[in-house]
């Protein structure tokens, strides 16, 4: 019986920490934030899901300044390489391909199609990450108060979330957009026409109905958040609601909050492109990966590859930021096996 005794002493179960027991000095000094590092870098598919998305954004904020230098030419019209026999196809294979238009040129105006889609991918970002941060912003600030307030508070807070989601979102946005851009346009410079009043109306849309499901998300984290003993301390000294709210309960939902955002941000890059497609948006000439994508659908067959950049690029930015996502929650989650 000893034999078998020490045997099982000796046996060493699976650390959910992916830290193995033979090495107990790697867990003792290590935070929890630490120990969630460690889990997301050995996910391979996830990390390499975050350099994606990492060269998204960083290739988004240099989009700008590349078209100041005049490195990408997102607007200049190269009719010299279109053919008028054709219906204003590009000269050349595979939409005019060359060394100084890789991914071709635009059908009917000869435009830079790189140029166009990666400037499209920073006005695509704009609204996304403005559409994102209002959606957190309101959700968690309602989520917040509705699980710590309970009572009648908690049941208006819940019947304006199911209200919310009782609208049809994308009806209403494609109803009411000539009359909502031109209440928008009236406080920011610029006509109905323009880009900022367009593209800002769009924010507004998804931002103000895309809080609900946040909301639900940050109540079911607040009701577990508000037994613990530190607000209930903070309860007890008199802390005023504003300090319980932000100073206590917010820093503990951080973790389920950059879950969120990584898996909004790709909901709301595809809405841009799908409302582009039905011509709510930023118009051309102004790139988006959705009006490059919706003036590619007629040449789809005649021009594929002027199709397939601003799909394949939008495909591989949702799907990485979905991975992203299920990576992070997976690597927050101190149960994981990984």
């Amino acid at each position: 019986m000893s034999v078998q005794a020490s045997n099982l002493e000796s046996e060493q179960l699976p650390d959910p920490t992916g830290v193995t027991a033979a090495d107990p000095s790697k867990v003792a000094g290590q935070s929890p934030t630490r120990l969630a590092i460690g889990r997301f870098r050995r996910d391979k598919l996830s990390m390499i899901a975050f350099v994606v998305v990492v060269g998204y954004l960083l290739a988004a904020i240099a989009a700008p300044f590349l078209v100041m230098t005049g490195v990408l030419d997102p607007q200049s019209f190269n009719n010299d390489l279109i053919d008028g026999n054709s219906g204003g196809l590009p000269i050349g294979h595979l939409g005019g391909v060359s060394w100084d238009h890789p991914l071709g040129v635009e059908p009917g105006t000869g435009r830079d199609v790189l140029s166009r889609v990666w400037l499209g991918t920073t006005f695509s970002l704009s609204i996304a990450l403005s559409a994102t941060f209002i959606a957190i912003g309101l959700g968690t600030v309602l989520g917040i108060i509705a699980g710590f307030s309970g009572g009648w508070t908690d049941s208006i807070i819940g019947r304006a979330v199911d209200l919310t989601l009782s609208f049809p979102q994308t009806l209403m946005l494609l109803a009411l957009s000539s009359l909502g851009v031109a209440f928008v346009a009236s406080f920011m410079p610029g006509g109905p026409s323009d880009d900022i009043p367009n593209g800002f109306y769009v924010v507004l849309v998804l931002g103000l109905f895309g809080w609900p499901g946040i909301a639900r998300i940050i109540r079911g984290q607040v009701l577990s958040v508000r037994e613990r003993e530190f607000v209930d301390a903070a309860v007890l000294l008199g802390a005023p609601r504003r300090r319980i709210y932000f100073k206590e309960i917010l820093p503990n939902l951080w973790a389920p909050l950059l879950v969120t955002f990584t898996l909004t941000m790709p909901v709301y890059i595809s809405a841009e492109a799908a409302l582009a497609y039905l011509n709510v948006g930023i118009h051309p000439p102004t790139p988006t990966l959705g009006n490059v994508l919706r003036s590619s659908i007629n040449y789809s067959s005649a021009d594929f590859l002027f199709f397939f950049a601003p799909a394949f690029l939008i495909m591989i930015i949702v799907v990485s930021f979905n991975l992203l996502g299920d990576g992070l929650r997976d690597a927050l989650d101190p149960k994981a096996a990984r």
